[in-house]
C-alpha cells in the first residue's frame, strides 16, 4: 500500500559555533552549516559564536530552548554539547515542551521500603509497570534504554545508549531527570544535611559524611551498598534480598 508523502515543514534553527579562536569572519564550518540548512529550505533564526566555556554555552542554549520560536539548536566547532547538556539548568526548560509534545506521559516510582523488600531489580520492574499503568493508554511497544528488559511483556526493543539515538527515549529521560531533580530539591529542604539538591542521592563525599555522622534519613534505603560501614545504632540494617548486580 502506498503511503502519502508528508509535507515539508521548514524549521527555525539556531546555530552556535563553539571555538576559542574563531571569529565571525573565520567561522567557515558555521557558514557551511548555515548554507546547507538554507539550501534545504530551513531558516536560521539566530546564530552566535562563543568560546568553549560551559557557562556561556549553557546560557545561550538555555535561552534558545526556552524560546518557542526556535525549533532546533545545532552546534558546530569546538567540543560541542555532550554530557554538560544534561545539567538541571539545561533540562528544566525542556520539561514543559516535552510533556506538551507527548501524547501521554507518566513517571513510576518505587519507595525506599519497596526497594529494600524487593531488591533493586524487582523494584525497577515495579516502577516501570506503574509508569506504564499511569499513561492512561496501552502502548503497542516499549523502547528501553540499555540492554536489560525490565518490562518483560514481549513487546520491547532494547537500545543501548538510547537517550543519544532515540527521540522518544531522550524525551522520557528529560521527564525522568527533571522529576528526580525536583524531588531531590524538595527532600533537600526536609533533610539539608545530605545536600540532596547537589548530589541527587548519589554517594558524594558530603553525603557519605552525613550518613556517618547522623545516619540515614527516612528516604534512605537500608539495603543500599553504602550502608554497610555505618554505625547503625537504632537503625535496622536491611539485608539485600539479591546481589543487585550493577545497581546500587
Amino acid at each position: 500500500m502506498a503511503h502519502a508523502e508528508l509535507p515539508f515543514i521548514p524549521l527555525n534553527i539556531a546555530v552556535l559555533t563553539i571555538s576559542d579562536t574563531r571569529t565571525a569572519a573565520t567561522d567557515t564550518s558555521g557558514d557551511a552549516l548555515v548554507e546547507l540548512l538554507e539550501a534545504d529550505g530551513h531558516r536560521v533564526g539566530d546564530r552566535q559564536l562563543c568560546p568553549d566555556d560551559v557557562y556561556i554555552m549553557r546560557a545561550i542554549v538555555s535561552g534558545w530552548i526556552a524560546d518557542p520560536a526556535i525549533h532546533v539548536v545545532l552546534t558546530t566547532g569546538g567540543t560541542g554539547m555532550t554530557a554538560r547538556d544534561s545539567t538541571p539548568e539545561a533540562l528544566e526548560p525542556l520539561f514543559d515542551r516535552v510533556v506538551d509534545w507527548a501524547e501521554a506521559w507518566a513517571v513510576g516510582h518505587a519507595s525506599a521500603a519497596e526497594c529494600d523488600e524487593l531488591g533493586m531489580s524487582e523494584a525497577q520492574r515495579l516502577a516501570a509497570a506503574r509508569a506504564i499503568d499511569g499513561l492512561g493508554v496501552v502502548p503497542d511497544h516499549v523502547l528501553i534504554d540499555g540492554n536489560w528488559d525490565f518490562i518483560g511483556n514481549g513487546a520491547t526493543t532494547k537500545i543501548v545508549k538510547g537517550d543519544a539515538t532515540c527521540l522518544s527515549i531522550a524525551a522520557a529521560s528529560i521527564i525522568a531527570k527533571v522529576t528526580r531533580d525536583r524531588l531531590m530539591r524538595d527532600q533537600a529542604r526536609r533533610h539539608p544535611a545530605y545536600v540532596f539538591d547537589q548530589n541527587k542521592g548519589y554517594p558524594c563525599p558530603r553525603h557519605k559524611a552525613a550518613l556517618q555522622t547522623i545516619g540515614p534519613s527516612a528516604i534512605h534505603r537500608r539495603s543500599w551498598a553504602f550502608m554497610d560501614s555505618l554505625p547503625f545504632g537504632c537503625f535496622e540494617r536491611h539485608e539485600r534480598p539479591d546481589p543487585q548486580q550493577a545497581l546500587f
